[in-house]
């Protein structure tokens, strides 16, 4: 092995198909994407070069801040959602379930294989007020509180859309963790419960340390998928009310195949990859300082 991986050809040879195919799919149409970001038009009328006027259109254009609010806004409460979930869940059958939790662990997890779209009108009526009252206004209505029109306001929907996706998620990031607080050996844990420390005590100084590594690869796999939010929001919202759910992967899909302005849709796209790179090159550096310090 040590001479094949010592031998460039091999190397070559060995990882030169799938970067071909990586490139093909993911390289090649992002400098495409950036190529478009410098034109104006579509498909079907034509292409012509505007310069960096696409650019100065962003900065000055209010559903785009609109839409990265949302999107920002959403990313850190749907990840820390999913996360703590998913974390407090795989405590749950490491600890206490056992090897009671795979029946549990297959329940919770089944949401993440529902279509988005069936999931998304699971929870229209869940919630919705007319023209039948949902099981949610239903309880209200039990307890003497009015129905509320969660579809209607903007402060409403988005918490239904952040209980939809934490709940439609966090069994993946429960086994996701699950399987890294297996790593941690026993002889560690009963060692700190020797020493005394049991409950939170052992959870804070020995658990989350030890399962930090897996624990930031959750974050980063989370908060790449909450910026890049797209199925849920239209399965759910379409965006609505107005524009108050539309976050910046749907702008997109509307600028450039609505509206058929494929070079400024090119150009959020290009604002949201950057976005995605630098807050997980943010959450990296942390989690990498995190890890050295620890």
């Amino acid at each position: 092995m040590h001479r094949v991986l010592g031998d460039r050809r091999a190397i070559a040879l060995l990882l030169g198909p799938a970067l071909l195919v990586y490139s093909l799919i993911m390289l090649v149409p992002m400098v495409w994407s950036l190529g478009y970001s410098f034109t104006k038009g579509n498909t079907i009328d034509g292409f012509t070069g505007n310069g960096v006027a696409n650019f100065s259109r962003l900065l000055d254009d209010p559903a785009v801040h609109d839409a990265l609010w949302f999107t920002l806004k959403y990313a850190v409460v749907v990840t820390a959602g999913q996360v703590v979930a998913g974390y407090l869940l795989a405590l749950l059958y490491v600890f206490f379930l056992k090897r009671a939790s795979a029946l549990i662990r297959t329940l919770v997890f089944f949401p993440v294989v529902l279509p988005t779209v069936a999931v998304g009108l699971l929870f229209q009526k869940f919630f919705q007020v007319a023209p039948q009252t949902g099981p949610v206004n239903s309880v209200l209505n039990a307890v003497g509180i009015d129905s509320v029109d969660f579809f209607g306001s903007a402060g409403s929907v988005f918490w239904v859309l952040v209980v939809m996706d934490i709940w439609r998620s966090m069994g993946f990031y429960a086994v996701l963790l699950f399987a890294g607080l297996l790593d941690i050996p026993e002889e560690v844990l009963e060692s700190a419960r020797l020493d005394g420390a049991t409950g939170l005590a052992l959870v804070r100084h020995i658990v989350l340390p030890l399962s930090m590594p897996v624990l930031m690869s959750s974050l980063v796999f989370s908060v790449n998928g909450t910026l890049k939010v797209f199925d849920s929001i239209v399965a759910l919202t379409n965006g609505g009310p107005g524009n108050a759910t539309t976050p910046l992967t749907l702008y997109m899909f509307q600028t450039s195949f609505t509206y058929g302005d494929y070079g400024y849709g090119s150009t959020i796209a290009l604002l949201l990859t950057v976005v995605c790179l630098l807050v997980s090159l943010v959450v990296y550096r942390v989690s990498r300082r995190d890890l050295t310090e620890g």
